[in-house]
């Protein structure tokens, strides 16, 4: 059988490089194709086309009474498991290629922690801070109707990403089910919880980063506690993982955001540092700590990196320069293939992102479920149920990792992908 190269498996449409997130992912794959068992092998062509791609034009109605365009994504990466599962960003660098690459780490993601979903996600590029929140409602809410036709609870569920939130998702609701004549609770998750929303909805991509460290550390001989963590990005994923770290004893050295890099090596008070944040807009100029440069931060002395921002951060310089014992990835491919190389010789342990930041799916898929059955949970027992499938799902790649001798990367990806691959052999093609 003769393997695809990325030239061959890229659509022509989508015009790439070889640094860019749908490579990173692509190489990924070829890493994990040899270790995947071998009556799989005829398959692997489908974790390397997405099964479909939409283009949407955007028209809106300014404040000021013109007319401006936006160019919107979705993209269905698999669905051999479930519905398709991936969040919606709002960021003026975003393409069809990352797009393609962010939905296909939701179907391995997805795999890794056996959720009944497969991968997905979709975005606007556009700068979210330039537009009014009249303007906001009109794009999403256009946008909702232009992925109207592949979206739906039982095929494609949206969720907040990267410039979006709750807000987000209830114009998205509200479009969808108006346009359907009813209320469709469940055609996304991230929403309020006064719209069936789930509660630990809001931390569960941090909580799910802090106990993947838990684990971790617990499994290289070291407690949470007193342990020093450095955090890239102090959105909703980098707050709450930097807020739950300290809840459980940890102390925060390092913050990053889109502005500044602050430094405190006997802690940041990550309270007051949000505060400062949502007032000022970031945490620049924040009084608790040094400003540091943007390289610095990725220096600094700690037990725990966490890149919880955006894709290719981590790259191989700064590899080179990292002075921590474990890095946990709470943003989708935050590290480079050649900065992942790195990490490996130098020893240095990666909980990669498809397991990593799998919190925010997994009580999306808590949602989800809650929605369908209109019966829903305290934010007790969505913690624990969180918990425990990430504690389970962080077991069994560690277990494999230590069986096989590969990364904690290369585990994930050897269950997620056998898990894929497994649904697509039996499903079988129609017609």
């Amino acid at each position: 059988m003769t393997t695809a190269t990325h030239a061959t498996t890229l659509p022509a449409y989508a015009a790439s490089t070889e640094n860019d997130a749908w490579h990173t992912y692509l190489a990924q794959i070829d890493r994990v194709a040899p270790l995947l068992p071998a009556g799989l092998m005829p398959y692997i062509e489908t974790l390397r086309q997405p099964k479909r791609c939409l283009i949407v034009d955007v028209p809106i109605r300014l404040d000021s009474g013109g007319y401006a365009h936006f160019e919107g994504f979705r993209v269905q990466h698999n669905t051999s498991r479930g519905p398709g599962k991936g969040g919606i960003r709002y960021h003026p660098d975003v393409s069809l290629q990352e797009v393609m690459a962010l939905a296909a780490w939701m179907t391995v993601k997805s795999a890794v922690v056996n959720l009944p979903f497969g991968g997905a996600k979709g975005g606007i590029r556009v700068a979210p801070r330039a537009l009014s929140r009249g303007e906001l409602e009109r794009m999403t809410r256009r946008y909702t109707s232009e992925i109207a036709v592949i979206i739906g609870p039982d095929r494609d569920i949206p969720a907040p990403d990267v410039g979006t939130d709750g807000q987000t998702m209830a114009w998205m609701m509200d479009t969808f089910s108006a346009a359907n004549g009813r209320t469709a609770l469940g055609v996304v998750t991230g929403k309020p919880v006064t719209m069936g929303g789930s509660l630990g909805r809001q931390d569960a991509t941090g909580r799910g980063v802090v106990t993947a460290a838990r684990e971790a550390m617990g499994r290289l001989g070291r407690p949470l506690a007193g342990t020093r963590v450095a955090v890239q990005g102090f959105g909703n994923v980098g707050e709450a993982t930097a807020r739950l770290f300290v809840e459980q004893g940890a102390t925060i050295v390092a913050l990053q955001d889109y502005a500044g890099s602050i430094f405190n090596p006997t802690g940041i008070d990550v309270a007051a540092a949000q505060v400062h944040c949502r007032d000022s807009g970031s945490i620049a100029g924040f009084a608790g700590a040094q400003a540091v440069s943007t390289e610095a931060f990725w220096q600094t002395p700690c037990d725990v990196m966490v890149p919880a921002a955006l894709e290719g951060a981590l790259t191989a310089a700064r590899a080179r320069g990292l002075d921590c014992r474990l890095v946990v990835e709470g943003a989708n491919g935050p590290t480079t293939r050649e900065a992942d190389d790195i990490l490996r010789e130098r020893d240095i342990t990666v909980v990669p992102d498809v397991l990593a930041n799998a919190g925010g799916v997994t009580v999306s898929y808590f949602e989800w479920v809650q929605d369908f059955s209109s019966f829903f949970w305290s934010e007790a027992q969505v913690n624990a149920h969180l918990e425990r499938l990430m504690a389970e799902a962080f077991k069994a790649v560690w277990d494999l990792h230590l069986e096989r001798k590969i990364t904690l990367r290369t585990a994930a990806y050897v269950i997620g992908c056998t898990r894929v691959l497994e649904a697509h052999s039996v499903r079988g093609l129609y017609p």
